[in-house]
C-alpha cells in the first residue's frame, strides 16, 4: 500500500511554484465575471458549465480551449484584476515563492495590448498581495512566430525591472519545433533572461534535446517523454538540469493516461532534479497540495519525498543564492515544515 497522506499538511507546509500560466490559474468566479462583462458564450450559461468546458479530449484540444479562455482578457484592468485574483490564491496555498508564466502575444493577437503595460497591469494586482514573492516569466508562443517572439523580447526587456526574470516557450509543441527559435533565445541569454521550454509534452525526446542543444535552456518544461531515451535522462542528470514537471497537467490533457502511469517516479529514482508544478491549475481543477497528494497516493512518495521535491523547487528557482538560502532556512524553521 501507498504511504498514508495528510492532505492539511499538504496545504500547510510552504511551497514554491516554477511552472504556472497566470492565464491558466484565474480563479473560476473571476472568469466568470469577465465572461459576463464581455457578454458570454451561449454554451456556458453558469459557473457550472464553465468549468465543465475545461475536460479536455487532447492536448490539442486544450489549446483550443485557452485561446477561447483568453479571448475574454481584453483590457488592463481584466489583465490586473487576473493578477491579484492568482496572487491571492497562491497565499491561500501557502505558496511563499513563484516563478508566474504570461503570454503577451495572446492578447496583443485578440485585443491589441501592448507588452509593456500587460506587464505593468500584472505588477500592479501582484503588489497588492505582498505576502508571497512572484517574479515573471515571458511565453513566447511558437504558434506566433519568431518574428513575435523577437518582438516581445524586446518588449519584456523594457520593462524587467518590473520582475521579468525570464522566459519560456509555449505553444503547439506539436507543430513548431524549438529549433527556429535558437537566436531569439541567445539573445534572451545576452540580454540577462534566464530560459526553458516546453517540451516533451506533445512530443517526444526528440523536442527536448531541440531545447537543450539549440535553445541551451536552463529548465525543461514538463518533460514528460525524456524517459523514451534513456540517453537523454543521463545527460539531464548529468547536467542536473531541472524539471518543470506538471503530473495532473499531463494527465488532464491526455499526456498521459493516469498519475500511476505518470514517468515522474521514474525520474525522481533516477536522480534528476525534479520540481512539482500545476501547470494551468484553474483549467485541470488542480492545486500545488493537490499534485502532492497524487503522488503520495500513487507513487508512493513519501512526507519526505515531498519536502526534498520542494526544496528542489527553491534549488531550482531563478532567485539569486542569498534569496534561496534565506528562503531554505525560512522553510526548515517553518512550524508547518514537519508533519
Amino acid at each position: 500500500m501507498a504511504p498514508s497522506s495528510d492532505n492539511t499538511w499538504l496545504d500547510r507546509v510552504p511551497k514554491v511554484e516554477l511552472h504556472l500560466h497566470l492565464e491558466g490559474a484565474i480563479p473560476y468566479e473571476i472568469l466568470w465575471e469577465l465572461v459576463r462583462k464581455y457578454s458570454g458564450d451561449p454554451s456556458v450559461k453558469n459557473l457550472k458549465a464553465l468549468k465543465e468546458k475545461f475536460i479536455f479530449r487532447d492536448f490539442s484540444h486544450f489549446i483550443e480551449t485557452w485561446i477561447w479562455k483568453t479571448g475574454f482578457i481584453r483590457e488592463y484592468d481584466d489583465v490586473e484584476l487576473i493578477a491579484e485574483a492568482v496572487a491571492r490564491d497562491l497565499v491561500k496555498q501557502n505558496v511563499r515563492y513563484a516563478e508566474v508564466f504570461y503570454t503577451p502575444s495572446d492578447l496583443f493577437r485578440h485585443h491589441k495590448l501592448q507588452t509593456q503595460k500587460i506587464t505593468e497591469s500584472i505588477r500592479m494586482g501582484f503588489n497588492r498581495v505582498p505576502e508571497t514573492e512572484l517574479n515573471l516569466v515571458a511565453d513566447f508562443c511558437r504558434d506566433d512566430g519568431i518574428e513575435n517572439a523577437a518582438r516581445v523580447l524586446f518588449e519584456i526587456n523594457e520593462v524587467k525591472k518590473l520582475g521579468v526574470i525570464g522566459v519560456t516557450i509555449g505553444g503547439s509543441e506539436q507543430t513548431f519545433p524549438p529549433e527556429p527559435f535558437a537566436a531569439v533565445y541567445e539573445k534572451a541569454r545576452k540580454l540577462g533572461f534566464h530560459t526553458s521550454a516546453h517540451a516533451g509534452e506533445a512530443v517526444g525526446a526528440v523536442s527536448v534535446w531541440g531545447a537543450l542543444r539549440t535553445l541551451k535552456v536552463d529548465r525543461i518544461g514538463h518533460g514528460t517523454r525524456i524517459f523514451e531515451d534513456p540517453k537523454l535522462i543521463e545527460y539531464i542528470k548529468n547536467k542536473a538540469i531541472p524539471l518543470e514537471v506538471c503530473p495532473i497537467s499531463n494527465v488532464r490533457t491526455r499526456v498521459v493516461n493516469s498519475i500511476k502511469e505518470h514517468p515522474v517516479r521514474k525520474y525522481y529514482d533516477e536522480g534528476l532534479l525534479v520540481t512539482i508544478n500545476t501547470d494551468d491549475p484553474r483549467m485541470f481543477g488542480n492545486s500545488l497540495a493537490e499534485e502532492y497528494l497524487a503522488l503520495t497516493e500513487e507513487l508512493y512518495f513519501t512526507n519526505e519525498d515531498v519536502r526534498v521535491l520542494i526544496l528542489n523547487c527553491i534549488k531550482a528557482s531563478w532567485l539569486e543564492e542569498t534569496k534561496k538560502q534565506a528562503l531554505t532556512i525560512s522553510f526548515l524553521n517553518d512550524k508547518n515544515w514537519l508533519k
